[in-house]
């Protein structure tokens, strides 16, 4: 209400805001690429894994991490990537770091 009585015109026409526009997976793995070489200063490798979330999207994007010669013995490093539903980065953090010739066994 105004201080005259009437309704408060601007927030009686105000309305919730649409819920975001989730982007495609192509352009969520693009943005985990661009936005991580953006903090890092280095270019991944790699996006190894991409899923939607309730959050947005999760994404496994691999980078080398210090390089070697031979190339086999670059040092490379797993970055989880949490973006919200527009493709804007959220969160992200270092998981393992190995060895580019190193490869993953199951247990068996």
């Amino acid at each position: 209400m105004t201080s005259n009585g009437e309704p408060d015109k601007a927030r009686s026409s105000e309305r919730p805001s649409p819920a975001p526009q989730r982007v495609s997976a192509t352009e969520a793995m693009r943005s985990a690429a661009r936005q991580l070489t953006e903090l890092l200063g280095k270019a991944p490798e790699s996006v190894s894994s991409l899923k939607p979330t309730e959050q947005g999207w999760e994404a496994e994007v691999e980078v080398v991490e210090l390089e070697r010669i031979p190339e086999t013995t670059s040092v490379m490093a797993s970055y989880r990537v949490v973006l919200d539903p527009e493709g804007l980065l959220l969160a992200y953090e270092r998981g393992r770091r190995y060895s580019r010739s190193q490869i993953d066994r199951d247990d068996r």
